[in-house]
Order: structure tokens, then sequence, then C-alpha cells
């Protein structure tokens, strides 16, 4: 006897589970029950479930009977003449979806030459067990799954056309590229999603070398000719927006010029670029700290005579400014209003972004690293015919992550540049790289796609062929411009008196556990008081109960609460958070006790 469940509801007992299963899915097939329903027997937990509710993962596979696939030669012809469609072959029972309950009861072939008599169902094709995104990667099948997960999320931080109308759109945090280019290397998945239309790489000519230690590890090495002539170049747009909010009282904030009178009143260079709206003009290049929204707000807190004062009526200044440490051109100015009818003002910054020391690059196959050096034009190194790559990328980057693809598709790149077309790289049904030697060969080059290469600072030849081809690369949206940051004293926490967290309120850079041993192991005491005395207070103990003592500035003089006044109090250097600590345990009842030793 097993129970079965309907959507996690118990719904009944079946006799004999096995016939039951078969039976509803023969029914299933004949149009008796919905096409939504999934069943499957856990043999484990002795209990047949079924699933028809909403949100399930369920995936598209060809029924096999009796060893043989039920979609024939004949159903794809009709497929591509248009005579049938998806729908008839789901409702003809030549296709239907599975879900992962019922998979784990199903036995898939992955190639039709592979089905047997045990089998039930056949892959539609090899390429469906990847996402629309992973399909995007050429070669995926010489490359290992790890880095096809990497390739495929980095696809997703590519710049390149997000959308075509981004003038007119207020987006936060966007970059556009100036120009994109569609790949060389491409799978069926780009014809499939227009890629072409939006592309978010470049082609570039790349070597795999090691060249004067600038690119060890995953770094890169850039030629300045190239990034003169366009690489990688990108906008970076970041809105900025201001609406009047209105308040309590019938008061309410304005946007334009502030007056000299309101509080906290910049200087008046900061307002240079505002109209007489208090909106800054398009096409204003603004840097850090300027006024682009200029706006006064009504007093935060009204006490209970100010009514009638002159006090009440001092607004306070509360403009909108630009970040700190960005800067760019005002590209955009729109005034509106909100969904409660307030004035809405959203301003859209540019800033071009050139490729700099520590931006961020990948191929599709998860190979990412970041631009260590660029390198002037004349000092890259040059192959025989003259050739001088765009792009350095490091060899030990390729053993140890096994990412063979990313090596086929520099051939397929070298090919298809002098071939004048686009190589098909499609998952399970590329071109073999076999063909690819061939062709490199009839081409004049050398079928294993090394050459010849010349040091461009000394102008010897190396002892080494390099490894040279065309590759699809990409500029990611992780830029040095938006990382930097530094700090030497700011805001601190109420609580704790120690610095904010967080680039974008100015906070501090922390100093964890790991770099603490590391100047430990340096014996750097002196540089190890300095960065933990962020919140370094002076306190007063009573040496005689160990508790907190009073110091009266004024009189300078110093009691303790317990013992009175004729007591030892000593002065002491240590972390507020501790003297926290110290609070937050006295309010728990406990009574902690600091014993000071003797300073001589």
């Amino acid at each position: 006897m097993v129970d079965v469940y309907l959507d996690e509801k118990f719904v009944g007992i079946v006799d004999n589970p096995k016939e039951f299963v078969k039976l509803v899915k023969e029914e299933r097939r004949n149009g008796k029950l919905p096409k939504t329903l999934n069943i499957n027997y856990d043999v484990d937990f002795s209990e047949v479930a079924i699933h028809v509710a909403k949100g399930r993962a369920r995936r598209p596979l060809i029924i096999v009977e009796n060893g043989v696939p039920k979609l024939k030669e004949e159903h794809i012809t009709k497929l591509k003449n248009g005579e049938i469609d998806w729908q008839y072959l789901l409702d003809e029972s030549i296709l239907e979806y599975l879900d992962p309950n019922e998979e784990e009861d199903a036995y898939i072939a992955l190639k039709s030459k592979d089905v047997t008599k045990e089998h039930t169902h056949l892959e539609i094709s090899l390429i469906s067990i990847l996402g629309v995104i992973t399909s995007l990667v050429p070669y995926a099948n010489f490359g290992q799954s790890s880095r096809l997960n990497r390739g495929s999320k980095t696809q997703k931080q590519g710049l390149g056309l997000y959308v075509s109308n981004f003038l007119v759109r207020i987006d936060t945090d966007v970059s556009v590229m100036h120009y994109p280019q569609r790949p060389v290397v491409k799978s069926f998945m780009h014809d499939v999603i227009n890629y072409e239309k939006h592309p978010s790489g470049q082609n570039v000519t790349i070597a795999l070398m090691s060249y004067g230690g600038f690119n060890m590890q995953d770094a890169l090495i850039i030629n300045q000719g190239s990034v003169d002539r366009g690489y990688a170049r990108s906008t970076y747009f970041r809105p900025y927006v201001v609406e009047e909010l209105r308040y309590q009282g019938g008061l309410i904030d304005e946007i334009g010029l502030p007056d000299k009178d309101v509080k906290a009143y910049r200087v008046e260079e900061d307002y240079r670029f505002l109209e007489d709206d208090g909106i800054v003009y398009p096409g204003a290049k603004v840097h850090a700290d300027d006024v682009v929204i200029g706006k006064t707000s009504p007093p935060r807190f009204l006490g209970e005579l100010e009514e009638f004062s002159i006090a009440a009526n001092l607004r306070r200044e509360s403009s909108l400014t630009v970040r700190h440490g960005e800067e760019g051109i005002v590209d955009f100015v729109v005034v509106t209003e909100n969904g409660e009818g307030n004035k809405l003002v959203q301003v859209r910054l540019r800033d071009l972004r050139i490729p700099e020391i520590g931006d961020k690059f990948a191929s599709r196959h998860g190979q990412k690293g970041v631009i260590g050096c660029i390198v002037p034009h004349a000092d890259m190194p040059f192959t025989t015919s003259g050739v001088v790559p765009d792009l350095i990328f490091s060899p030990h980057s390729i053993p140890s992550r096994m990412t063979i693809s990313h090596l086929i598709e520099i051939i397929g790149g070298k090919v298809g540049a002098l071939a004048g077309r686009q190589i098909e790289a499609s998952t399970f049904s590329a071109e073999s790289e076999t063909d690819l030697r061939k062709l490199l060969l009839e081409l004049g080059f050398r079928e294993n796609g090394t050459e010849r290469m010349y040091n461009g600072m000394t102008g010897e030849e190396f002892e080494s062929n390099i490894f040279v081809g065309n590759m699809y690369y990409m500029k990611l949206k992780h830029m040095v411009a938006n990382k930097l940051h530094a700090r030497a004293s700011g805001r601190i926490q109420l609580l704790t008196r120690q610095p904010i967290e967080g680039r974008s309120k100015g906070g501090g850079l922390r100093l964890g556990e790991m770099e603490k041993d590391c100047f430990v192991a340096h014996g750097a005491s002196l540089l190890l008081k300095e960065r933990f005395d962020s919140d370094k207070t002076t306190i007063y103990i009573c040496e005689e109960c160990g508790m907190l003592a009073v110091h009266d500035s004024m009189r300078n003089k110093a009691f303790c609460t317990k013992c009175g006044a004729n007591i030892e109090v000593t002065a002491v250097e240590l972390s507020y958070a501790f003297k926290l600590l110290l609070d937050e345990l006295k309010s728990l009842g406990v009574y902690p006790q600091l014993h000071l030793k003797s300073k001589y």
C-alpha cells in the first residue's frame, strides 16, 4: 500500500504503484489528463507524488517507445516546411515536458544512436543541457564545466549596447561601449537571440606569452595603440534624482537657487553651474562636491514657540552634489512630476571611460583578468609579418583551468579573420579543430597557430614560437574608477565611535584579522598600534574598585562615584569599543573590574 500525494497533499492509497504511474502517464499522453501533470514513484519513501502546481522547471524531451524515438525524419521535414508546429508535436505525444521529479524515473539517451530498449526518452539536442547564455560560449564541449558557468556569468557583465534607446532613459549605473563588434567565432544561439543587434565585446589579436612580468597571474597587457584607436572605450552613465517632498504642517522642499541666508549655505563657487531654476545646465563639466540640483528644506525640528519666531523661517540647505570620487559631463536633464504630483528633477551625468590599469576584461571561457600594464605600440612584440597584438595573455592561465576552448577559439578567430567569414562554433556541432588547422595551413600559416615573434623593445627574435590569433574579448562593468577608495579621517558611528563602512558614504578601510597577522609577523608594532586606534579614547579608572571614574575637566579633578574623591584615579588610553563593552556588562548586572599595573 503506497500513499499518493497531489501537490504535497495526501489524496489516497494505491495497491500497485508502478502500474498506477504507468496508467497515469498513458492517460496523459492520450490527452485525457492535463499535459502539465507530472508523476513519479519514490521507492525509498514509498510514495507516489503528482505535481500540477505552477512554477515548476520543466523541459521537453522526445518520447521513446520500444527503443524507437517517436520523432521521425518526416516530422522534421514538415516542421521545416511549416506544415506542423511545436504544439502539434505535444498534442500527438511525440514530445512531452518532464519536471525534475519525473526525470528521476526517466532513462534519457543523449543521441539517437545511443537509444536502447531500456530508454524512455531522447534529448532533442545535446545543447539543450546548456542555458541561453551558456550556449553562446564557442567550443564549450572542450572546456571545464566550472569555467563554463563562470563564462556564462561574465558574459552578463560585458559592456555593449544594452538598449538602443539609452539616450532617453535614466538607468542606474550603466555603461555603453562605443564600438562593439559581432564575434568572428559564433554559436547558433547568436542568431537565435539576434546578438548582432546588441553585441558586447570586440575581436582582438591576442598573443599567449609572458612579457616583462606585467601579466602575471590573471593580468593582461594591453597595446596603447589599440586604446588610442578606440579599443574598449565606453561611456558610464550615472543619474542624480531630487524630488520636492511634502512634510506635516504644509511645509515643502523647494528646488531652486538657495538664498544666502539659508542654514548651511555652501561656498558660492559650488553653485556656479546652476541656472535660475536651481538646476545644472546640460553640457556642464562637473566634479566631486559640485551642486547639480539646488534645494532647500524646512527646518528639521520645530519647537513649541518657534512658529512665530524668526528662527522658524530659516530653511536649511539640502542640495544634491556630485558623489565623492566622481566627475562627468551633464548629459540629460528632465523636469517632471512623480506619482503624488510633486516636482521631480532627474539629471544624468556621463563619463568617458578609457581603459586603464585595473579595468576588468574577460573572454567567453571564464578567463577573466585585469589590465596590468598598457604598453606603447612601439614596445609591443610583433610577428614576422608585422602584426602587433592588441592584448597579451598569460600562458600560465591555461593548464590548471583546462580551458581548451579558449585556445581553439584563437585558432578559429585566426581562420575567420584571414578567410573573411564567421566560424560556426556551436557546442557539439562546431567546425572541427582538424578542419581549422587545414584551413590555416592553406592560408599560409603554421597549422598549430604559432608564429615567430620579435621583442618590440630590443628587436631580438624570441627563442620560442608564440601562439597568436584572434578572439572575442569583453570589457566588464567592474572598472577601477568605480572601486577606488581611500580616506584619512571622516565620519564615525555614533555607538562605537569607529569609522562607518562603505565607499559611497566615505567610510574607512577595514584592517581585518589576516591583515593584522601580517603586521604581527613583520613585527610592525607601531603600525599595528596606529591602525587600531581609530576609536582611541582616554578614560579614567578608580584603582580602588576598578570601575570607571569621572574627570571634571573644568576643575581638573578626577573622582570615583563609588569610592569618593580621595582615591587614586588613573587615566588610561583604550578603545572606545571596550569602554562600550564595560557599560553593556554593567547593564547586565555584571561587575567588570580593571586592575591596573604600575607604570613604573
